[in-house]
Order: structure tokens, then C-alpha cells, then sequence
């Protein structure tokens, strides 16, 4: 990237390889509205200055024609024009193809939280990638349309339900960076925020190996503490007995709920399975039905880990 451009980006973090084509882009085109913010304001002064009214005298008709100063202002800006477009054409391609032999992580949005699932099968809602090395995330969304945005990463691409859409970036520095959803999907959209962390060299495969063996390094109750904060419980379902989106898990083990058929059900093990594989089936009173399936995505034992937190809510 040339030195003139690289500075205008210069105090936001740049952290992947995809953010020095997008800056470099993004610094061309600033660069080119700077001149011709400067040469058309200038000119504006001068002329303000230099053509002022002075007197009250009809003013002289003097127009004339300029072939060449009409070339000048159509063909320069054609050029211009082609140079940019050039330049994102390359960029959006290159954004656009992940290399062969990239690590994928497939990503799932809903609302209102990230699921990040590793090649071994691991999820989390939090995003780690080893640094130095090229990632595709193959994206989908299980209701609305998302959009995954890495600001320091210069990523942004739409999360859409019922497709996949394809973003990858090969990170150069470790560390922590910001996750955002850039797209308006509901009422806690402003809440839909994670992290990407970015291993050094050998650190990514140790740290997803221990990771993925929480369930059998946690208590029952602190694994199930951990998959309701991971895995969007905690974005619908309160642990202190306010009302949020679904019913709170506050002291509900053993109790009796209505259904919105008029009919109740005890609270227990059987009821909490069916309703996190089987939602609508058994809707509570008084609560919309827009829980999503956990069909698929929750191993018994994760289940099984749920309940047991559940049951320490008293």
C-alpha cells in the first residue's frame, strides 16, 4: 500500500489482511475527494472574492465555450472513476475467493447470539482463530438477517436465514478484537456483540482441545452454567425472575406453568428436554412462540447439563 494512503488509516487497528486492500481502497478514493474538495472550495474563494458585485449596473452577458475544459472535466473524471472501480473489482475478488486448505468454522446467528462451531464439533460464542493462517466462516442465520462485522478485520457480510454465505480474512496480530451485528434484527440487536480472539502460533489447537472437554472438567450445574451463557439462553431467559422474552429459570424446576392451550405441565426434566428440542409443542401462557430448535445442535449430554443448572435456580 503506498505510504500517502497507509497513514489515513493509520489510527484505527488493522488486523488481517483483508483491512490493507479495503484501507488502501478507502484511502484512494478520500484521497481523490480531498483534492477536489480543496481545488473546488479554493476556486469558490476566489471567485467570491475576485467577482463580487461592486456596483448596481446591468451585468454583461459572457459566456463562452471551452472544448478542451469540457474534455478536461468529463474525461479525468471517467478515469478516475475507472482507477476505483479497478481497484474494489480486485479487492472484492480476492475478498470474495478463500484460498485453498482454509480452517472452516461454520457461524450461526440468531437472536440475539453468535454460535461459532469448530471442525471437531466444538461451539462457543465467543470467535477464536489462530493467527497466521487463513479462516473461512460459512454463515447462516436460524430467523432474521444478520450481518457478521469485525471492524478491525475490515469484514462485513450478511448472515442470511435459509442460505450460506461464505467470509474469510487470515488475522496477522494476536489479541482480542470486537464482533458486532451491523444489521437491525430485533430489540436486543444492540446486545448481539462478541469477541474475536486471535491465538499466537500453537496456541489455537491447545486451547480448542481444552475447550471442547468442558463437560467433563465442570460439575453438571457449572457446564450448564456455561452452555446458557454460550449458547443464547441468557438473551431470553432471566435467572433472577424478570420477565425477558421466554419464561425465567428462576426457581421453575418442579412448579406447574399454563400453556397457551389453556392446560398446564409440571416443570421437570422431560418437560425442559421437549421444550428445548421441541419449542412450539408446548408453548407457555403469555409468551410469543419464537424460540428457535436446539434440534441437532445440543448433544444429550449438554441437555442433561441444562437441566442440572436449572435445577440449582432456587
Amino acid at each position: 500500500m503506498p505510504a500517502v494512503f497507509a497513514e489515513v488509516s493509520s489510527w484505527m487497528p488493522r488486523a488481517s489482511t483483508a483491512a490493507e486492500q479495503v484501507d488502501w481502497v478507502f484511502g484512494l478514493i478520500l484521497g481523490i475527494c480531498m483534492v477536489f474538495a480543496i481545488g473546488i472550495f479554493g476556486a469558490l474563494v476566489v471567485f467570491v472574492v475576485r467577482y463580487r458585485r461592486r456596483d448596481r449596473s446591468p451585468a454583461t452577458r459572457a459566456t463562452h465555450h471551452n472544448t478542451w475544459l469540457e474534455l478536461a472535466w468529463t474525461v479525468i473524471p471517467a478515469i478516475l472513476l475507472a482507477v476505483i472501480f479497478v481497484a474494489g473489482l480486485t479487492g472484492f475478488i480476492q475478498l470474495s475467493t478463500p484460498p485453498e486448505g482454509a480452517y472452516e468454522i461454520k457461524v450461526n446467528g440468531k437472536k440475539w447470539v453468535w454460535a461459532f462451531q469448530y471442525e471437531n464439533g466444538y461451539i462457543d460464542d465467543t470467535l477464536h482463530v489462530p493467527v497466521d493462517r487463513p479462516v473461512v466462516l460459512t454463515m447462516t442465520s436460524d430467523d432474521v438477517i444478520h450481518s457478521m462485522y469485525i471492524p478491525a478485520f475490515r469484514l462485513k457480510r450478511d448472515v442470511i436465514p435459509g442460505r450460506y454465505t461464505k467470509l474469510w480474512f487470515e488475522a496477522t496480530e494476536a489479541g482480542t478484537f470486537d464482533l458486532f451485528c451491523a444489521e437491525y434484527c430485533g430489540t436486543k440487536h444492540s446486545d448481539m456483540i462478541s469477541t474475536v480472539t486471535v491465538h499466537p502460533p500453537g496456541e489455537f489447537d491447545r486451547w480448542l482441545a481444552t475447550a471442547s472437554n468442558f463437560l467433563e472438567t465442570m460439575s453438571p450445574a457449572e457446564a450448564g452454567r456455561t452452555l446458557y451463557k454460550r449458547r443464547g439462553c441468557a438473551q431470553c431467559h432471566s435467572v433472577d425472575g424478570s420477565r425477558m422474552v421466554g419464561p425465567s429459570f428462576y426457581q421453575s424446576f418442579g412448579t406447574t406453568a399454563g400453556l397457551d392451550d389453556g392446560t398446564s405441565v409440571t416443570v421437570n426434566e422431560n418437560y425442559i428436554r421437549e421444550s428445548i428440542l421441541e419449542p412450539q409443542t408446548k408453548a407457555r401462557a403469555g409468551y410469543q412462540k419464537v424460540m428457535p430448535t436446539y434440534q441437532g445442535q445440543l448433544k444429550d449430554a449438554e441437555i442433561d447439563a441444562i437441566i442440572e443448572y436449572i435445577k440449582t435456580l432456587k
